[in-house]
């Protein structure tokens, strides 16, 4: 339907203790936009994932995924639920992946401006039906998607190719 997002991380198959990580790919990317041809580095300097094809364009690797805590800091006055991060954290415990090694998830479609001063922004996505992301392993991975499950800003569910 459009607008979707979806939190994914990455693991090395061969060593769990190898992450997907945000801080890699900005330096050896050079640039907060990940697009066709961007590669998305591990914490060990190594590539784990290149986009392949990118009908959307815009993706967030800034933000944590949302969680019990994000919604009690942000939207107390609403339900708190388990979010993203805890579905991540399901979903990677059987490979013995615990809550505190999930790192900062690709989100996938999250259209999260960075303004002048460094404000971030959380606003509507760009994605429209039909859209896709390809991303190729590079190396053998743990690959974890959770369908963004946030209702009190503008993200939904999302579907991908890997």
């Amino acid at each position: 339907e459009g607008t979707q997002v979806s939190d994914l991380v990455a693991f090395g198959a061969d060593d769990v203790r190898e992450a997907l990580s945000n801080g890699r790919t900005f330096d050896y990317e050079e640039t907060l936009r990940m697009g066709v041809g961007k590669r998305l580095w591990s914490n060990r300097s190594q590539v784990m994932l290149t986009i392949v094809e990118d009908t959307v364009g815009m993706h967030d690797f800034l933000l944590t995924p949302c969680s019990e805590a994000t919604f009690r800091h942000f939207y107390p006055e609403h339900p708190v639920h388990r979010g993203c991060f805890g579905n991540l954290a399901e979903a990677l415990a059987p490979f013995g992946i615990g809550p505190d090694a999930i790192p900062c998830a690709f989100n996938v479609f999250m259209n999260v401006p960075v303004e002048e001063d460094g404000t971030l922004g959380i606003v509507d996505g760009i994605s429209a039906p039909g859209l896709t992301v390809d991303l190729r392993a590079e190396i053998d991975v743990i690959v974890v998607v959770s369908n963004c499950p946030q209702i009190n800003n503008p993200v939904s569910y999302t579907h991908l190719t890997l």
